[in-house]
């Protein structure tokens, strides 16, 4: 694969990345976990504006399915694991402007997504606990919570549990399972696979699938025999990246990242230029962005993108002219977006 590295801006803790199309034009998004900005690039990757100034604090952007101009995203969470404010904002691009108007408080959300099924938008959000004395207390669990969107920011929204006690509640993916849309989420209690209510589906399905202590995932068929396979990063901001492949009734590792991990943080997987490709990456020791991509012959291949900057989290927009993969590299401060060919 051919890439080139483009710099879009120095944000500090840059953390959370999302793309949207208004009016036919990409906007690409970029916020920090600190306090401070949500800026917004073209597909040039020059600065069209700013979003917020503040308060910063931002796990998730998530745009709106059928609302092209507007998106959720967390606001006031911040390091380390201060989060007892936290909360979701609705945003909107008005006369070629962000407005940003409050919608719901949610303390310690981390994860959320939308996930559309028979006409309706459901939310669903992770809790990375639900009360904390300091960083390293982990005594009050987090729990999946599951509402359907209201139309407009000025309604509420009522949310309930659906599953609780799940200890360090960090990581989220979307993804099909059982052949319908559906949420993964993880925690030290393992992986659960989560379908919203639709026809012929009275009320949400929840199903464990590992029973790993997991931070990070991903759904997807990266071998191509036609079976979705699990990529975890493991444990809680582990040093294992890992592939897991359904043999018999069981998930059984048949990949680990050869290279030294620390501090893993990113796994996505996905089509990139019409290749089934994984992509993964760490925060500290060698802060490296990777791909990897199955050959019949060779079977995993491993390619590392770029060292030394230590990403958070990406977004691949799936392009005609080439995907891009916006970066958020947090450990050097930095928005980027790589253009790919083949």
């Amino acid at each position: 694969m051919e890439y080139m590295k483009h710099h879009c801006a120095d944000i500090f803790k840059c953390y959370s990345t999302s793309a949207m199309q208004i009016d036919g034009k990409w906007h690409y998004l970029f916020a920090t976990e600190d306090k401070g900005v949500c800026l917004d690039f073209s597909d040039d990757f020059k600065l069209n504006g700013t979003v917020w100034e503040g308060p910063g604090g931002t796990m998730s952007i998530v745009p709106i399915p059928g609302k092209p101009n507007q998106f959720l995203a967390v606001q006031e969470f911040f390091p380390t694991f201060n989060a007892p404010n936290a909360k979701i904002v609705w945003v909107e691009y008005i006369d070629e402007a962000w407005v940003v108007h409050p919608f719901i408080d949610l303390p310690y959300v981390h994860r959320f997504d939308l996930l559309h099924r028979d006409g309706v938008t459901y939310f669903v959000a992770g809790s990375l606990c639900t009360s904390k004395q300091d960083r390293d207390d982990w005594s009050d669990p987090g729990t999946i919570l599951v509402g359907i969107l209201p139309d407009h920011w000025t309604k509420p929204m009522e949310l309930k549990s659906v599953k609780d006690k799940l200890t360090r509640h960090h990581g989220y993916s979307r993804g099909k399972w059982e052949g319908k849309v559906a949420g993964f989420f993880t925690a030290d209690e393992g992986v659960f696979s989560l379908i919203p209510p639709g026809e012929g589906d009275l009320d949400w399905k929840v199903t464990q699938l590992m029973d790993r202590r997991v931070s990070d995932i991903s759904v997807f068929d990266i071998d191509g025999d036609g079976v979705d396979e699990i990529t975890t990063i493991e444990p809680f901001h582990g040093n294992a990246y890992v592939v897991s492949k359904l043999i018999g009734k069981e998930y059984v590792e048949v990949y680990r990242y050869p290279g030294e991990l620390d501090f893993a943080h990113v796994v996505w997987g996905g089509k990139l230029n019409g290749i089934p490709t994984l992509l993964g990456a760490a925060r500290r020791l060698n802060k490296e962005l990777f791909m990897i991509r199955y050959d019949e012959t060779k079977g995993f291949v491993t390619t590392v993108l770029e060292t030394g900057f230590g990403p958070s989290n990406i977004f691949v927009v799936n392009r005609q002219d080439g995907d891009h993969i916006l970066v958020c590299n947090r450990e050097q401060g930095e928005a980027a977006v790589f253009t790919t060919k083949g």
